[in-house]
């Protein structure tokens, strides 16, 4: 059976390259055989069996069907069953939003990670639930044995593998596409953001615009004779950049079978991203229906990124993702691993677990080249695993963090995350061996370990071990400005009682000689009376707090009172802030900004004597009321 499936395949594409049409079920048979996929959302599938047969097939699979992963299953009780590899650093172009000019710094090859290696984390991955990979970079297709590497991550169709996809610029994917398909590709996701030749040039910083058409060409071609490719156009739109090529990329699916997929620009290290650039999709909307108002909203499923459109009369469709302005965050369930073996458990969040370390414990640290030289616990891969999945937000941050996150982090090792509450993948059974390109190579541990993460700071990991600590003393530490998606928020104090709140802050200006003082003491600065303007301007900051602050809630305060006393001999003012309010919420912040704001007066109004004065010293020395009662400084 085999011999013949892989002869039906050479026979068909053999008709591909000589331009020969073969019967319609004998391609659309042939392919789905090997791939496992529909030949396409429009094709009919010829019957294979009767109405009881697939009933019966149908009761089968349910009876087997087996639970999905609980390391794959978030807190928020999304399925992770779609995985992202990005399988090199390297790219043949330098789109101006994704990277800089002069490109990015490339990691040495010894830390990437090597084809044994993501051939083991692919089956790791598919024998929890993953029924989708998708191969990204860098660029993909620039990877010498990326054909080699689909067809070892295509055998694990056998293991439960249904689509094997590609994210390409479509430069060199012509010349290699055949190869893909018989290797098992059964999706294109094309990035092109102009279908001007010249603008693409600009936008890209490299030629290159007609081996893209001939690749995009050369998919239509061969999905008519039933490969079954799933085509996506992704387009990225700036506003005042490509924003023109809106309507000709839809004009584009009048008569192509592929669906365009346009993205809100988003923030990236090292793309210069600008919020005035980013076009919304409700502005697109807009544009395109103008043009065309019978577009129709198609259904979209669960996991799905882009909101899918479709204008009647048209072969194909359009999309939007909105990540910036309509986030998908409820619904996702993509993980990615980055090429030096990070796992990401959120394109925008700023923690990732190094994978590739632990796969190498068990080859002494050093890169493994081939799957029978090392011997790589899968149980420890998986606690580790499931760690990072049960610690995806709810959803990313908004537009303003984004704007100002680093996307990917420093290295830092964190031995916190070793001593969350995962279960244990030898406690849980949900894998006692794995079969495939592995056999016998894993072998349960006998304990739980110290894992190696690699996270833009320590907040992702404090911020987990107070999740799994639900009691009073980790609530009470806790920050009420984050919410538990990570964003910041006004904490609600609706329900708190009214009550008799005072708070003193203070802070000291130090003179680097004595002239300043005696001018001071004597009121002979030119601005004026400097400790007079310095009280005045910090009962005006403890009144507009809330606008300097932007979590601050507006209270009604009662009183404000500033003394600015001379210290240290007279090479210093003292300054002391108390401000009381009866109310909700305390008035540390409006001391704080009283105290704050008269001494950056006084230094305005010294400078022109004193230019090295230093304002140091700013504290809360005392605070009283609410459910905290008093407290004051030692």
């Amino acid at each position: 059976m085999h011999a013949i499936t892989i002869g039906a395949r050479n026979l068909v594409m053999g008709a591909w390259r000589r331009g020969t049409k073969l019967p319609e079920k004998f391609c659309y048979n042939s392919i789905r055989r090997q791939l496992g996929t529909s030949a396409s959302a429009h094709q009919k599938a010829p019957e294979v069996a009767t109405t009881g047969t697939t009933r019966s097939l149908r009761r089968d699979e349910l009876r087997n069907a087996k639970p999905f992963s609980e390391f794959l299953t978030d807190k928020y009780n999304r399925q992770h069953d779609y995985l992202r590899i990005s399988i090199t650093e390297r790219c043949n172009l330098r789109c101006v939003y994704c990277m800089p000019a002069e490109g990015v710094p490339l990691s040495p090859n010894r830390d990437l990670l090597t084809t044994p290696e993501i051939i083991m984390l692919s089956s790791i991955f598919v024998s929890q639930g993953v029924s989708k990979i998708r191969l990204t970079g860098g660029e993909p297709t620039v990877r010498r044995d990326i054909v080699p590497l689909m067809q070892q991550i295509g055998a694990l169709r056998t293991d439960g593998l249904k689509e094997l996809c590609i994210t390409t610029n479509g430069i060199t994917l012509r010349r290699k596409l055949d190869s893909m398909v018989q290797a098992g590709l059964t999706g294109v996701n094309l990035s092109l953001d102009t279908l001007d030749p010249w603008q693409f040039q600009i936008m890209t910083r490299r030629q290159g615009f007609e081996a893209v058409r001939d690749s995009i060409d050369r998919i239509l071609e061969i999905n008519k004779l039933g490969a079954g490719i799933k085509l996506k156009i992704n387009c990225v739109v700036m506003r005042g950049v490509n924003d023109s090529q809106v309507l000709p990329f839809v004009e584009m699916t009048r008569e192509k079978d592929l669906e365009v997929r346009f993205i809100e620009y988003m923030p990236f290290d090292g793309n210069r991203w600008n919020k005035n650039k980013m076009l919304g999709y409700s502005e697109m909307l807009d544009m395109i229906r103008e043009q065309h108002p019978g577009l129709q909203k198609v259904v979209d499923h669960k996991n799905d990124t882009s909101k899918a459109w479709h204008i009647p009369g048209f072969a194909g469709q359009i999309g939007f993702i909105t990540s910036m302005t309509h986030n998908f965050c409820g619904t996702c369930n993509r993980l990615r691993i980055t090429s030096d073996g990070n796992l990401k458990v959120c394109l925008f969040g700023n923690a990732e677990v190094s994978l590739r370390d632990i796969l190498r414990r068990s080859n002494n640290g050093d890169p493994i080249e081939a799957l029978d030289t090392a011997r790589p616990e899968a149980d420890q891969l998986l606690d580790i695993i499931g760690m990072a999945v049960k610690n995806k937000k709810a959803k990313h941050a908004g537009l303003g963090e984004l704007e100002h996150m680093k996307n990917r982090p420093m290295i830092l090792i964190d031995p916190i995350a070793a001593s969350l509450n995962v279960p244990s993948a030898k406690t849980r059974g949900f894998m006692s061996t794995l079969g495939g390109a592995f056999g016998s190579h894993y072998s349960a541990p006998g304990s739980r370990w110290a894992c190696q993460t690699r996270l833009f700071s320590t907040s992702w990991a404090l911020a987990s071990r107070n999740e799994s600590t639900h009691n009073d003393q980790a609530d009470a530490k806790r920050l009420t400005h984050v919410s538990d998606s990570g964003s910041a928020h006004m904490v609600s104090i609706s329900e708190k009682a009214v009550t008799s709140r005072t708070a003193t802050a203070a802070c000291r200006v130090r003179f680097s000689n004595k002239t300043a003082m005696s001018l001071i003491q004597e009121n002979r600065m030119k601005k004026g009376d400097v400790l007079g303007v310095a009280r005045i301007a910090g009962i005006m900051a403890a009144k507009r707090t809330p606008d300097l602050i932007p979590l601050c809630h507006p209270i009604a305060i009662s009183h404000v009172a500033i003394d600015l006393d001379p210290a240290e001999g007279g090479e210093a003012i003292e300054i002391r802030a108390t401000v009381t309010c009866d109310g909700k919420t305390g008035v540390e912040m409006e001391a704080l900004t009283a105290a704050s704001t008269a001494a950056l007066t006084v230094y305005d109004m010294c400078k022109a004597v004193d230019k090295g004065m230093v304002i140091d010293g700013v504290r809360v020395v005392f605070k009283d009321g609410g459910r905290s009662g008093r407290w004051e400084a030692d």
